[in-house]
């Protein structure tokens, strides 16, 4: 298969399957820039294979550094809303050569995943209002002792 540019596939994909926006290729791309740059050091990025699992971690952790608490309504500007949405982005650039993969790779290594909410909400809610008191309490108790 040749390898595509990125940008000439994502528009040939589109043509193909129009569920997500080109945003949310390009931000794929970035997300498996970031993911294997957490992994593996930078002399080894082009000999390593980030798993299933490894992108979704860095997936995770790329969007709530780069978009705060705005992570799941941008992401969901894309068409992402599962973990599974993000599978289908990188087999259809497996498909058009610009990702590789691995003989036991599978679409549904992406499946179940995490929860957007717990993932992109959860971290920006917050506390209860009984963990609040205790933190002020502990905070004050301190103060008095040092």
């Amino acid at each position: 298969m040749n390898k595509m540019k990125f940008d000439e596939a994502v528009i040939q994909i589109l043509k193909e399957d129009s569920r997500y926006s080109p945003d949310a290729y390009q931000f794929v791309r970035e997300a498996m820039d970031f993911t294997t740059n957490m992994f593996f050091k930078s002399s080894q990025k082009t000999l390593n294979h980030v798993t299933a699992g490894q992108l979704l971690e860095g997936i995770q952790k790329f969007t709530v550094k780069e978009y705060g608490p705005m992570s799941m309504t941008v992401l969901n500007s894309y068409g992402l809303h599962k973990c599974e949405d993000f599978g289908h982005i990188v087999f259809n650039l497996v498909n058009k050569g610009v990702f590789g993969k691995k003989e036991n790779d599978s679409i549904h290594d992406f499946d179940g995943g995490f929860e957007f909410k717990t993932a992109f909400i959860k971290p920006f809610m917050p506390e209860p209002a009984e963990n609040r008191s205790e933190s002020k309490t502990r905070a004050k108790t301190q103060r008095r002792q040092g």
